[in-house]
């Protein structure tokens, strides 16, 4: 009964040591590192391996198993291997500009190169033991994931989900048709635009005031030439009024050529006397204008 006992006790404490090394192996095995959009600049630093992946993706399903076993190889290739669902952080798939599923790029450092290789095991480990991720170009600068224009376009990606999960739930919650929700999203798209159209002029107009208009200032050079032309008519009343006096500076001209043809005859001092004569109308000399 004895002996029994302490084979009872013997296998209990074989079972309780099999679990703790069980325990402490699997603690060992680095396991994959799971990317959100708190924690994905923690990538910036240090070689990387990630995978974008949909849970309904068949063959991101495929690619599962392959990349749980290559995460085993983390410690030896001095890397982390990590993963990002895209139905989760939709902003980050807009941020590295994710086209299709699954999608791997390959991190050094702060700089993003697309995976495009083979996916097995193998050649995830042969692609970072031979550094063949440095003879595929980076990804350029204006399109990295850490720049500004990137992040501004991943709100972008997050708002486009934000609407499509408010037009789920008018069609689900209010039974609306279809055609009824893009109808409200076009209305509010008009109005969202004519407000800030409004804004951006108001802006525009306080940074810039409004200069005079070219037809104002055509308008002010029209006008001009009109007192021009009143000065023109008083000229021309002015010339008229010189024609009449001239008319009659003509006439009294005939009158004293006459006068003198008539006096030819008579001495040399009668002349001087018809000169000195009262009734002799003398030439007037030109008004000036």
């Amino acid at each position: 009964m004895v002996f029994h006992m302490d084979g009872m006790s013997r296998l209990k404490w074989l079972l309780i040591l099999a679990f703790l090394c069980v325990s402490v192996s699997s603690k060992k095995q680095p396991s994959i590192v799971q990317l959100s959009e708190e924690n994905w600049e923690q990538m910036l630093e240090g070689d990387w391996m990630i995978e974008f992946f949909a849970p309904w993706c068949p063959a991101c399903k495929n690619l599962g198993p392959i990349w749980e076993e290559f995460s085993k190889w983390q410690e030896d290739l001095d890397i982390k291997v990590g993963h990002i669902d895209v139905t989760v952080d939709v902003g980050l798939s807009g941020r590295f500009m994710v086209t299709a599923l699954p999608t791997i790029f390959h991190v050094h450092n702060g700089e993003f190169r697309q995976y495009r290789g083979a996916r097995k095991v193998e050649d995830f480990v042969t692609f970072i033991e031979d550094s063949k991720w440095q003879e595929i170009e980076p990804i350029p600068s204006w399109k990295s994931p850490s720049s500004l224009q990137m992040s501004v376009v991943a709100y972008f990606y997050k708002l486009s989900m934000v609407l499509r999960t408010v037009h789920n739930h008018l069609m689900e919650t209010y039974g609306l048709p279809i055609w009824g929700s893009y109808l409200i999203f076009a209305l509010f798209t008009i109005l969202v635009g004519a407000l800030l159209g409004l804004l951006l002029v108001c802006v525009i107009d306080c940074i810039y005031p409004p200069k005079p208009s070219s037809r104002a200032a055509d308008s002010k050079g029209e006008s001009e030439p009109e007192e021009d032309d009143d000065d023109d008519c008083i000229k021309d009343d002015r010339v008229g009024g010189g024609s009449a006096s001239e008319g009659e500076e003509d006439q009294d001209e005939e009158e004293l050529d006459a006068s003198e043809d008539e006096g030819e005859g008579s001495q040399a001092s009668e002349p001087s006397s018809a000169q000195a004569s009262p009734n002799v109308r003398r030439r007037k000399p030109p008004r000036a204008d």
